[in-house]
């Protein structure tokens, strides 16, 4: 009996000696939990203050709103949209805005970064538009910006938050990126880690503006949008299909969704408009037959 109670004893040492290593073998995200909580905490105020900051040079073909031309009927627009948006944030709690769409290239992110941009220059107001498409992120390339560190880089513990974050030069416009790429993007939005980041952004800029996966290709745009205030669809005109937009909809919570975005319309029904009036108002240097 004496043997067979020294097994014993023996095993359980074992056992207790090989528990710690099991357990990590067997719960990997237990490590990467504390490898998170042992980061010093960061002050927003002070990431915001100290944010890298990056020209704006956009590439050429992003179409993204020049601040120095601002009577263009494409910025006419988005500024359109962006009196309507702040006008509902005053009837109602308004700061995280999803803006995805149905299927892929209907323009979500041309919508996004293009509404991040005509908030930005509303004065006294911060922006951050950032990039939650883990799997085909585009903020970084429309900016022309390097992609990590971003929001993939820090929700791995591999980034401080500080480090993922950068302000565009001369505005008031802050962007994280999507980082680098990751095997499982839906794992990774599914951490506290990711909630907590948006409250945080939440509660430090007047807006925030993420960019999400298209609805009906993947389900991270859904989760997203359970952490934000709000949802806006962007569809393409001639595009986007009624059936696509209505299984769209279905899949969001239906008071969540603020409206739709409709893209793809004709460079000249915009200009017709536009170009007669600010021809009008803008100023004009006075010919001799003006003066008399």
């Amino acid at each position: 009996m004496s043997r067979v109670h020294e097994a014993l004893r023996k095993a359980a040492r074992q056992n207790s000696e090989a528990s710690p290593q099991a357990e990590d073998r067997v719960f990997p995200e237990r490590s990467f939990a504390a490898m998170v909580a042992d980061r010093p905490a960061e002050s927003m105020e002070n990431i915001i203050a100290g944010a890298v900051v990056v020209p704006f040079a956009p590439a050429s073909e992003a179409l993204l709103v020049n601040p120095n031309q601002p009577h263009e009927a494409p910025g006419e627009e988005f500024r359109t949209l962006r009196t309507r948006l702040n006008h509902l944030q005053t009837v109602q709690p308004l700061r995280a805005l999803v803006v995805t769409s149905a299927s892929p290239a209907e323009g979500k992110s041309f919508t996004a970064a293009n509404l991040a941009l005509t908030q930005a220059q509303l004065v006294g107001k911060r922006i951050v538009l950032a990039d939650f498409d883990f799997r085909r992120p585009t903020i970084d390339k429309l900016f022309r910006i390097p992609s990590s560190p971003g929001i993939t880089d820090y929700l791995r513990g591999q980034a401080s938050l500080g480090q993922a974050i950068r302000r565009v030069e001369g505005s008031n416009l802050y962007i994280m990126t999507a980082g680098q790429s990751v095997p499982n993007p839906l794992e990774l939005l599914n951490l506290k880690e990711c909630r907590s980041l948006m409250l945080s952004l939440r509660d430090a800029f007047d807006w925030v503006i993420v960019d999400s996966p298209p609805l009906l290709f993947a389900a991270d745009g859904n989760l997203l949008a359970t952490m934000c205030d709000g949802t806006m669809l962007v569809v393409r005109i001639g595009s986007t299909t009624f059936d696509a937009v209505a299984r769209a909809l279905q899949s969001l919570c239906e008071n969540n969704v603020l409206g739709i975005v409709v893209n793809g319309a004709r460079r000249g029904e915009l200009y017709s408009k536009y170009t007669y009036y600010h021809d009008y108002y803008s100023p004009r240097s006075e010919s001799p037959e003006d003066r008399a």
